[in-house]
């Protein structure tokens, strides 16, 4: 079999007992990436010659931790030495980073061999992957659909085996919502857990860095790697981080799943619907007990979330203005004209969407009604959690209310995109951690279960999202032979 379809797990036991070289992991990824990302445009920067020397370095050493050896990809929004750092816009189209972000440095330390950067929506603003400025990418599943977004790239990558695992962000459901649409694992641990040092920002409060893998035993490996405490990030948590990794089988038996019935029940289609209730029965068969909980405010998470995170935006990207480091526009007469032609001709649609609906709600006269109004309901929306996690141990919803859409068919309405994370978004409003594992298919399509825990809650969460993985017995692309 070709060892880039492996797990992270099987990989390492075959570097261990030196059946295989880390030169071996590279070749097979990049034999992929050469192959099929012509197709799907997942990862636009190769980092192909310093990745082997990287991997003929550490084969003079002896084999380190669960990722010695391990080829991965970061996502363009989080800064590398090597390459470009993007954003997927133009206005950072010739950005070079004079340091690793604090993830890439800790993955570094660990042995992991970085290999590129992936594709992704324009500062990570959208759900589709069709906002990057280097075009979209496509879902290996049906290359004529999205592969959600906004780590639309890094999933499709991990989908498709050209690479063991990837990094992504989770601002609003950018890790779980792609991972969703591409059927692979992805986990958005506590806000805090894992530092933002090097992540370049859309909305502060919410941004998370967490994984892209094939396994939720994979996602548990690279997440102990890149937690912890980083005094370079002010909103880094200063708490120690378990070991969550185990020897035997998770279970599932014992634990109650919460089900907010009321609020899943609006805007799904039929066939998620389905899978869902599905997921719920496989669940109870592996031993849980489900448990109705009632999440009032989380209808209203939608409309809190597109308040809090355009302000944030408008202020963090206000820094992007053609006079330093971005793209500085030719046609420029005066200070004012530079401003606006620079960010004009740098920034696409839906980042210029964001910003002016961002600083509408922070502009005098409007701010309390709209910016003050929405932190109030987030909190209220995080307190209705703390009274549901009093009766259960975790909270399960759909990642996604469809599958995977059609290349095009939201773009001309940018509510639709939105709704596409009406499931996500609460869980970066309270700063819970959340993990999204595949379920089934439907015609063709991956569907998608995502599990909410309480804070710091990420070894009772990433335990069940284990049995459930277990009960489900989902087979990825590569198990099916399909790429």
């Amino acid at each position: 079999m070709n060892p880039a379809l492996l797990t992270i797990e099987e990989q390492a036991r075959l570097l261990r007992s030196r059946e295989l070289a880390p030169l071996d992991l590279v070749d097979a990824a990049l034999g992929r990436i050469a192959t099929l990302d012509p197709q799907l445009h997942a990862v636009p920067q190769v980092f192909a010659a310093e990745a082997r020397e990287r991997a003929k370095q550490l084969a003079n050493e002896t084999p380190g931790g669960p990722l010695w050896g391990i080829p991965w990809l970061a996502k363009d929004v989080l800064t590398t030495r090597l390459g470009r750092t993007t954003c997927g816009s133009r206005i950072l189209e010739n950005f070079r980073s004079p340091y690793d972000a604090t993830v890439v440095a800790r993955l570094e330390a660990a042995g992991a061999i970085l290999l590129g950067k992936t594709n992704m929506d324009e500062f990570a603003m959208g759900s589709s992957t069709e906002n990057s400025a280097w075009g979209p990418t496509r879902n290996p599943w049906n290359p004529e659909c999205v592969p959600g977004g906004s780590s639309g790239g890094s999933a499709a990558a991990v989908a498709a085996d050209l690479a063991s695992f990837a990094l992504g962000t989770d601002t609003g459901g950018s890790i779980r919502q792609p991972a969703a649409f591409c059927g692979v694992v992805g986990f958005k641990p506590t806000y805090g857990r894992v530092s933002r040092y090097g992540l370049v920002a859309f909305a502060s409060s919410l941004d998370q860095v967490g994984p892209l893998t094939k396994t939720v035993r994979d996602a548990v490996l690279v997440y102990e790697a890149i937690a912890g405490h980083d005094a370079h990030d002010s909103t880094s948590l200063d708490k120690p981080v378990d070991r969550l990794a185990t020897d035997g089988p998770a279970a599932l038996r014992g634990v109650r799943v919460g089900v907010p019935r009321d609020f899943v029940a609006q805007g799904m289609d039929a066939a998620a619907a389905a899978d869902f209730d599905a997921t719920l029965r496989a669940a109870v068969a592996a031993g849980a007990t489900l448990v109705d909980v009632r999440l009032e405010r989380a209808p209203a998470s939608i409309a809190v979330y597109y308040i809090v995170a355009t302000a944030e935006a408008a202020a963090n990207l206000s820094r992007f203005d053609g006079v330093r480091y971005t793209h500085r526009t030719a046609q420029a007469g005066d200070l004012a004209t530079l401003f606006a032609a620079s960010r004009t001709e740098g920034f696409g649609a839906e980042v210029q969407r964001r910003i002016l609906l961002g600083t509408y709600v922070l502009s005098s006269g409007y701010y309390d009604a709209y910016y003050l109004r929405a932190q109030k309901v987030r909190t209220l929306i995080r307190r209705d959690f703390e009274r549901a996690f009093a009766t259960c141990d975790v909270i399960a919803m759909p990642t996604s209310p469809t599958p995977a859409f059609r290349i095009g068919e939201r773009a001309a309405d940018p509510l639709q995109m939105y709704l596409s994370d009406v499931f996500t978004v609460p869980a970066n409003l309270a700063g819970l951690p959340a993990i999204s594992i595949p379920t089934s298919t439907v015609g063709g399509l991956p569907l998608g279960v995502q599990l909410y825990a309480p804070p710091l809650g990420e070894a009772r969460l990433l335990q069940a999202a284990e049995g459930l993985e277990a009960g489900l017995g989902f087979q990825r692309l590569g198990q099916r032979g399909a790429v």
